[in-house]
């Protein structure tokens, strides 16, 4: 009786140990059952894929032209979404540098936009707002800053959302590639300056070791011109009277 009871135990534990085994193991499995699911959702279904290109298709743009100071976009998509289901709205803002200049001249601080861009997911409805609201009166409340400003709208026909981002890229390409070369050309200024300068520094010390050495000169030019060198001098010119007196004598 007493092996019996003693394998017992033995036995227990054993079976403890294959459930902890299965569910350690289960809990390995589940990070990749939940990457294999993630990569299934990736894959869309034709069908799937042809309404999302209905859908596309099926958008619109219209352009403002012109978007009255201190409207942001938010504001624009409250005004027109009355009128339509709206998707992106994409706005201009204006030139750092002229907004610089109007804080100096004490005018609004605020970021103002100088065009913008917006989508409907109907292009019908689109076309039906750009020629209803084009030049009319924006309305609102009368205290509003735009109130008695006019729309400007422009229904563009065959224009998608991918046109207008292919054309900011490119004119970010083309404002960073125009700001690189007004960089080298600031640098390459900068080095002429710096070389002329480096320059008239070693003119400068030039003419000092030149007017250094004339200085240490000069003592021996003016012992040279003192008194006794003139006196010699004078010696000569008695000659030259004593030689004057002999030609007169033999004349």
């Amino acid at each position: 009786a007493s092996p019996a009871s003693s394998d017992g135990p033995l036995q227990h534990e054993d079976h403890q140990a294959e459930p902890q085994e299965a569910q350690q193991q289960q809990l390995q499995q589940q990070p990749e059952l939940k990457k294999k699911k993630k990569k299934q959702n990736k894959l869309l279904s034709e069908e799937k894929l042809r309404r999302l290109k209905e859908q596309h298709d099926r958008r619109g743009i219209v352009y403002l032209s012109r978007l009255p100071p201190h409207m942001k976009p938010a504001k624009l998509r409250q005004l027109l979404s009355q009128h339509g289901e709206l998707g992106r709205i994409y706005c201009t803002p204006e030139d750092q540098g002229a907004r610089q200049q109007r804080k100096k001249k004490g005018g609004n601080s605020g970021k103002n936009f100088t065009e913008g861009w917006v989508e409907f997911e109907d292009k019908a409805v689109a076309k039906h707002v750009a020629a209803a609201l084009n030049g009319q009166q924006i309305g609102g409340r009368r205290r509003s800053a735009y109130h008695f400003d006019l729309w400007n709208l422009k229904y563009l026909p065959k224009f998608k959302w991918d046109h207008l981002t292919e054309e900011i890229n490119y004119e970010k390409a083309v404002r960073e590639q125009r700001m690189a070369q007004e960089l080298a050309h600031a640098k390459r200024e900068r080095d002429f300056y710096l070389s002329r300068v480096d320059r008239s520094k070693a003119m400068a010390a030039m003419e000092l070791r030149r007017a250094g050495k004339a200085a240490a000169a000069a003592p021996g030019v003016d012992a040279a011109m003192s008194p006794g060198a003139g006196g010699g001098g004078g010696g000569g010119e008695g000659i030259t009277a004593a030689g004057g007196g002999g030609v007169g004598a033999v004349g």
